[in-house]
């Protein structure tokens, strides 16, 4: 039997380039290779495409995982992907462990829909709008879900106009959270708890995006839901709670990544009911964005038990331990299992394009 040939393509010019690496390598690691034949591709953070199929990946000074700039290039079009002599890789399908902008914001899946090339992940627009929390707020209450009061703040107007921009703000009371609208883990996320920290919350946010969005704080648990397309139905993993620890106040990018200061609860100690409506929920989000093959949902449940969306992952981390593996393991499927039920879901599905 001919072995199916994918792109695991990991790196990316995001901030999230080194768990795009450690998520590239357990997928590496864990995919069925009596059916796939995998090949390591690199993104490089000035946006180089790299062959590392001679390679890996190099430790940056921080110990995390990046894709060497050095290496192969490859030649990649709206005609393929090809090595540095032309010659084409034969790519029957690509696996875009690619986390924040550049990869999971439908740029990176344009690419494939022109190029003719079955990805693994939700299309242009799901991508896009998933990714830019600003865009998909309204989207979720449209559908009947619950969201955090906030507002979104430009750079050019926070320049423009501080006063007002900072009246708005003060005007959702504190706590607040301000953050990136188009950026993951965590990345540029500060919790302000009065007015004087405003201004360098939004400074920091500004590095990763100039669109930001500023949320009052919601008190109640974190629970996260995985879920995954399987014969063509979105369907929900069992749920798991996020629970941070001293001296973190909130699942930061430290907290989830660097010093273990993170606990998960999976499955999550829910009633019943609460926990079926958050299932559904998770559903309803997925499908509300038109999303396809994977997504977690996070969520908080306040203290008078309201469901409130926070943000839809449409390539959420994947690594062995990541929350999304976790969640399925709990649910009945494997790390490899997983891997294999979303590349043929990618191979079985219509594009995106409209003919």
């Amino acid at each position: 039997m001919n072995k199916i040939r994918v792109a695991i393509i990991a790196g990316g010019r995001s901030s999230e380039h080194p768990i795009s690496c450690i998520s590239a390598s357990g997928v590496l690691a864990a995919i069925d290779r009596s059916k796939f034949e995998p090949i390591l591709i690199g993104i490089t953070q000035s946006g180089t495409w790299i062959d590392m199929r001679q390679s890996d990946f190099e430790r940056g000074s921080d110990g995390l995982s990046y894709v060497p700039e050095g290496g192969e290039k490859l030649i990649v079009d709206i005609h393929g992907i090809k090595d540095s002599k032309g010659s084409d890789l034969g790519i029957e399908i690509a696996f875009p462990l690619l986390h924040g902008a550049y990869g999971e914001d439908g740029t990176i899946q344009g690419l494939f829909e022109m190029a003719g090339i079955a990805y693994v992940g939700s299309g242009v627009l799901a991508s896009a709008v998933a990714m830019d929390k600003s865009f998909a707020k309204p989207i979720y209450a449209d559908f009947g879900l619950k969201v955090a009061d906030g507002i979104t703040v430009h750079q050019d107007n926070w320049n423009k106009s501080k006063d007002l921009e900072i009246a708005k703000i003060r005007a959702l009371g504190f706590p607040i959270f301000i953050k990136p609208a188009r950026s993951g883990s965590s990345r540029g996320t500060s919790k302000v708890r009065d007015e004087s920290e405003i201004s360098a919350a939004l400074d920091d946010a500004f590095n990763y995006d100039p669109r930001v969005l500023v949320e009052a704080a919601v008190v109640g648990r974190e629970i996260e839901c995985a879920v995954l397309q399987i014969d063509s139905v979105a369907t929900a993993s069992v749920l798991g709670e996020v629970r941070v620890h001293p001296p973190h106040e909130f699942y930061d990018f430290e907290a989830k990544y660097l010093d273990g200061s993170t606990t998960f609860d999976i499955p999550a100690n829910l009633a019943g009911p609460i926990a079926s409506a958050i299932s559904q929920a998770a559903i309803t989000a997925f499908e509300a964005l038109g999303c396809e093959g994977l997504a977690r949902v996070d969520f908080f449940l306040s203290e008078d038990n309201q469901i409130i969306i926070n943000e839809l992952n449409t390539m959420p981390g994947f690594t062995p331990t990541s929350v999304f593996p976790a969640l399925w393991e709990k649910t009945g499927k494997s790390y490899s299992q997983i891997i294999t039920i979303l590349l043929d879901s990618a191979l079985s599905r219509q594009r995106n394009v409209i003919r």
